[in-house]
């Protein structure tokens, strides 16, 4: 099932050969060519914007009722459970994952289909209150096409959550996958279609945001685009989206701050804090990246944080007992190495880390070591930037104002974690820091019934929840008329 189909991509519900430049996807644990195909072209998107306009137009599609579209999402759920080892093992090749996190995240895809179907068949319209001899109501119809774009850390994941809320509502969705991790998401538009989902309504469309993303964007016949990934790209997006007054969801960068309390339960907040930031080996818009820990326990705090970090298990995703897989590509590696080097030169201290690992195991893989740094104030760029990787700051604080200002030092505002035993603390801490998402004594947990976005540069628009349907639908206010006599004004 994983290998048949890694050639082809799918246009407007027919398998074939891209038009575009060659794709070379590769191992980031062994560095070998996984699948070599031609992604999509200008020509591929139009011709899948162009069928994914038919078939939502279509009144096999577009007259069904809410409970018999949630059919369709309940066979593809079905589906990804009986394949999911084999895509779970497919993410692994092609992301570097380890086995056991692709594995929740398979999980997750087929929970979101459940989920959106579930909200679906209870979704209602809306009588609002008449002002006047009038019945009025609010009702939701589908935009027509949308544009899916996803990132590399966690394909499978990302992808459904966009096609599913976007099917629920009647739409037709062109899928851009990343070009670094195509492989999963192919699979996943293949098991759609086996479904029975009416060809034309997915378009699974791998290529560089340069051209296939670019091409998507700005298509006359693209009604809505939700995007995740970087914040750079999610302002062009924003910007295209203004011309042509289209609306949009961006799920974009963050720096998210985890903050420690001296009442916090430390073993709770040092094995919260290494798998906030350190699983999915730090490649996670919620990694906790910066860490700030009160003054009165930084010092014994940070230096077990440190201890732990350094014994955590980095290896090939493919073995179960790894903790820090190898990074989704060697050139974002180097990417995330230079930016810890930067910080060493500008006088950060590398607690632990700040390499690749060493060893005849290692050697051709994407690998970085966990790293913790300390020694820099919070306007350093290693503060600052999103480095997406296993890249931890901890900076100290003196008092709640103190860390709020700090906390709150930063162009983003995705996610938060708050460590302590008062409840009163936790609360009113929650409250003042700017982001989407707080965690308080637990981080990085999520719900598909709980709407996630961000504040600030870190993106608009939230996914999840029933919220999330309705994100891809337009409303509409119907009044209907009922008095019996005519309105005065033209008499």
């Amino acid at each position: 099932m994983t290998g048949a189909f890694a050639d082809e991509i799918l246009v407007g519900g027919r398998w074939r050969q891209g038009t575009g430049e060659p794709l070379e996807t590769r191992s980031p644990a062994t560095g070998e060519v996984l699948a070599v195909l031609r992604g999509a072209g200008a020509a591929d998107v139009d011709e899948a914007v162009r069928a994914g306009a038919v078939a939502a137009a279509d009144p096999g599609w577009r007259d069904l009722l809410p409970h018999e579209r949630a059919r369709h999402l309940v066979r593809i759920a079905d589906l990804i459970a009986e394949h999911a080892g084999d895509l779970a093992a497919l993410q692994t090749a092609d992301t570097g994952k380890s086995i056991n996190e692709t594995r929740a995240l398979v999980a997750s895809a087929q929970g979101t289909f459940r989920y959106v179907a579930a909200a679906l068949e209870t979704m209602e319209g809306a009588l609002t209150p008449p002002r006047g001899p009038y019945l009025t109501m609010s009702v939701h119809e589908p935009i027509g096409v949308v544009g899916a774009i996803t990132p590399w850390n966690s394909p499978i994941a990302s992808d459904a959550q966009k096609i599913a809320p976007a099917l629920a509502g009647g739409n037709a969705v062109v899928l851009k996958p990343a070009e670094w991790t195509p492989l999963v998401s192919l699979a996943l538009g293949r098991l759609i279609m086996d479904a029975g989902l009416p060809p034309g309504l997915l378009s699974v469309l791998p290529g560089p945001g340069a051209v296939t993303g670019d091409a998507l964007v700005r298509h006359p016949g693209v009604g809505k685009v939700s995007f995740t990934g970087g914040t750079a790209t999610g302002r062009a997006i924003g910007a295209v989206a203004a011309q042509k007054i289209m609306p949009v969801s961006l799920e974009l960068g963050g720096k998210s701050p985890t903050i420690v309390f001296p009442d916090a339960d430390r073993e709770q907040a040092l094995a919260g804090l290494l798998f906030g930031v350190f699983s999915s080996s730090g490649q996670s818009c919620v990694a906790g990246s910066r860490v700030f820990v009160h003054d009165s326990i930084y010092e014994e705090f940070v230096s077990e944080l440190v201890r732990r970090a350094g014994k955590l298990r980095v290896g090939p995703g493919t073995d179960p007992a790894t903790q820090v897989a190898p990074m989704a590509a060697h050139a974002h590696r180097d990417r995330v190495a230079a930016m810890v080097d930067r910080a060493r030169e500008a006088g950060a201290r590398v607690r632990c880390g700040g390499r690749a690992p060493e060893g005849e195991a290692y050697e051709r893989g994407a690998y970085y070591l966990p790293t913790i740094l300390d020694g820099v104030p919070n306007d350093a760029p290693i503060c600052q930037e999103e480095v997406f990787g296993p890249v931890l700051v901890a900076l100290p604080f003196a008092d709640e104002d103190d860390l709020v200002a700090q906390a709150n030092a930063s162009v983003y505002g995705l996610a938060c974690g708050i460590w302590t035993g008062d409840y009163r603390t936790a609360w009113r801490v929650a409250r003042r820091i700017e982001a989407g998402t707080v965690w308080i004594n637990t981080y990085k947990q999520f719900s598909i019934s709980t709407p996630f976005g961000g504040m600030k540069d870190s993106g608009l628009g939230r996914e999840k929840g029933r919220e999330g349907i309705l994100g891809y639908m337009r409303q509409k206010s119907v009044y209907w008329g009922l008095d019996d006599s005519p309105l005065p004004w033209a008499g």
